[in-house]
C-alpha cells in the first residue's frame, strides 16, 4: 500500500499552486477599498471605477476601458462589438477563447473557429487561407490572440508574431482582439511595456485578478466608440455594476504597483520546474516561459486525477491540465520555502509509486 502523508500534514503545508487567481487583496488595496470614493456606476458614474478606466486604457495605450466583473465578459463584449452574427472569429485551435468560452456562441451567434498552432502562436499560412474565404465559407469578421497563453503553459507570443496576425486581419477586413488575462505578464518576460503588445489589437482584454492580486474584475479597452459600444452590451448581459469602486480600488493597486512584482513569480516556477525535473524521476515538467508549470505525468503510470489527490494529500494543491498534465502556477503568496515544499511533496507521491511498484511499504 501507498504511504500518503496525511490531511493533517497537507493542512500544515498549505501550499496552492492552482491559480494565480487564488491570491488575497493586498494591504493597500483593503485600505483603498475602505476609503474609495463611490457613485452609481449604471447611472451617474462611480468616480473610482472612471479612475480605473482610465488608468487601464493610458497603460494599455489605448483611448478608453470598460471595468467588467471578470476576463470572459470582456472577451464576450469584445466579440459582441465587432463581430456581426453569422460572421467567424479566427483563433488558435487552444486559445482560452476557443476550449473554454465559446459557448458564447449561443449569445453571439458568431462562429468560432479553431486554427492550429504551435505554442500558443497559430499557424499564419493557414489563418491566411481561412481569412481570404471566398465560396461557401463565412466571412471572418474578428481574429483573437492570446497571451500570456493559458492551455500552451503561459508562452508568451512573439511580437513580430503579433504583428503579422494583426496585418494579415486588416488586409482582409478583420478586426483584432487580445485576450490579455496574462498580458502583464507576457509585458514582464517580454521586458516591454503592456501597450507594446496591445497595440497589436483593435481591443484588448486584462484581468485584475490573475497575478496582479485584485479580488475581482477585468477591463475591456480599445477606441473611445468601441468603449460606448460595449458598455452599452455590458448592460445587455447584466454587467452594469452599482458601487463599483469598491473593488475598482483594489483595480486601481493591481495596474499601479503590481505589475513589477511579476518577475518574482516567473523567476519561482522557473525554480519550480527546474527542481522538478532534477528529481530524475519519470516526472516531466515544462520550461516556463512565465508564472506557469505544467507536469506531464504519464510515465508514472498514474493519471492527472491521482496525482491530484495524492498530491493534496501531501500538502500541495494542483490542478489537473487534461489526463496527464498537471498545471502549477505561482503566485503572490508563493515564496522560495513554498516551491521547496513544492518539489518535496511531488517527490514524496512519486517516491510512494516507486515503493508500491517494488511491493514495498
Amino acid at each position: 500500500m501507498m504511504d500518503i502523508p496525511s490531511a493533517d500534514h497537507a493542512s500544515r503545508l498549505a501550499v496552492d499552486l492552482r491559480s494565480d487567481t487564488v491570491t488575497r487583496p493586498t494591504p493597500e488595496m483593503l485600505a483603498r477599498m475602505l476609503t474609495a470614493e463611490l457613485g452609481d456606476d449604471g447611472l451617474e458614474g462611480d468616480p473610482t471605477v472612471g479612475a480605473l478606466e482610465a488608468g487601464a486604457a493610458s497603460m494599455l495605450g489605448k483611448e478608453a476601458s470598460l471595468f467588467v466583473p471578470s476576463c470572459t465578459m470582456a472577451n464576450l463584449l469584445a466579440v459582441l462589438a465587432q463581430a456581426p452574427r453569422h460572421e467567424q472569429l479566427v483563433l488558435e485551435s487552444s486559445a482560452h477563447m476557443y476550449t473554454s468560452e465559446r459557448g458564447a456562441a449561443t449569445l453571439t451567434g458568431v462562429f468560432y473557429l479553431g486554427v492550429p498552432g504551435q505554442g500558443g502562436a497559430m499557424d499564419t499560412g493557414v489563418l491566411q487561407e481561412t481569412l481570404a474565404g471566398g465560396g461557401h465559407k463565412l466571412r471572418s469578421a474578428l481574429v483573437a490572440m492570446e497571451t500570456s497563453h493559458n492551455n500552451a503553459g503561459g508562452t508568451v507570443l512573439p511580437l513580430d508574431h503579433m504583428r503579422s496576425v494583426s496585418d494579415l486581419a486588416r488586409q482582409y477586413g478583420a478586426a483584432v482582439h487580445l485576450d490579455g488575462a496574462r498580458l502583464c505578464n507576457a509585458a514582464v518576460a517580454l521586458d516591454v511595456p503592456p501597450s507594446e503588445i496591445a497595440r497589436h489589437a483593435d481591443t484588448v482584454s486584462l484581468c485584475l485578478s490573475k497575478g496582479l492580486s485584485a479580488p475581482v474584475g477585468a477591463v475591456l479597452a480599445g477606441t473611445r466608440a468601441l468603449v460606448a459600444r460595449a458598455r452599452v452590451l455590458r448592460r445587455m448581459v447584466g454587467g452594469t455594476q452599482r458601487q463599483a469602486g469598491v473593488v475598482a480600488a483594489a483595480g486601481l493597486v493591481a495596474i499601479d504597483a503590481m505589475r513589477a512584482r511579476l518577475a518574482e513569480d516567473h523567476a519561482r516556477a522557473r525554480n519550480l520546474s527546474a527542481a522538478l525535473n532534477a528529481l530524475g524521476g519519470p516526472l516531466l515538467a515544462s520550461e516556463p516561459q512565465t508564472n506557469i508549470v505544467q507536469v506531464d505525468v504519464r510515465a508514472t503510470g498514474r493519471d492527472s486525477a491521482f496525482w491530484v489527490a495524492a498530491l493534496e494529500g501531501a500538502g500541495l494543491r494542483v490542478r489537473p491540465w487534461g489526463a496527464q498534465r498537471l498545471r502549477c502556477v505561482t503566485h503572490r503568496h508563493i515564496d522560495d520555502a513554498s516551491i521547496d515544499q513544492a518539489v518535496a511533496a511531488f517527490d514524496a507521491v512519486a517516491r510512494s509509486l516507486s515503493r508500491a511498484a517494488a511491493g514495498q511499504p
